[in-house]
């Protein structure tokens, strides 16, 4: 249930996103990030803010461990739209890589919503996101974040 305790503290991120989801674009922006995770539930919950001052919003994380299911569930708030976004993608992970996932949708389209984190040591780590709209044959990545601790 500790799976993401590497993430707790402060980091710089870089973000990357592409300009336009689902249309064949490969135009990316790229935009810097000040991320803060706590720690809650002995482990089993933590909660980061981020802020990303060139865009003029932040964004709030929750993750929560089911101990029956021993799945994260992953839940995202933008200060932009004011919402709780669900549902929530779940998953877990396998060493250093976490997958998680949700059926949702992107401007009226059905995806499967996929999250990725990568740990690469304790100062270091990747988040991605990819939607797919045919059944997990092929993955569009187009939001990605690398964190190097603060």
């Amino acid at each position: 249930m500790n799976d993401f305790d590497f993430l707790i503290g402060t980091w710089n991120v870089r973000s990357r996103r592409l300009v336009s989801r689902l249309t064949g674009s490969d135009a990316w922006e790229e935009f810097p990030g000040r991320s803060t995770c706590g720690r809650h539930f002995d482990g089993a919950a933590n909660v980061d803010e981020i802020a990303f001052p060139a865009k003029g919003f932040s964004g709030l994380t929750v993750r929560i461990f089911n101990p029956a299911t021993e799945l994260w569930s992953i839940y995202w708030a933008s200060s932009a739209r004011g919402v709780l976004d669900l549902p929530p993608v779940v998953g877990r992970f396998a060493g250093n890589r976490g997958e998680f996932y949700a059926d949702d949708e992107h401007e009226g389209t059905p995806v499967r919503c996929r999250f990725v984190w990568l740990v690469h040591g304790p100062d270091s780590c990747r988040w991605e996101q990819a939607f797919s709209t045919d059944g997990e044959q092929t993955w569009e990545t187009n939001w990605t974040m690398d964190f190097t601790r603060a």
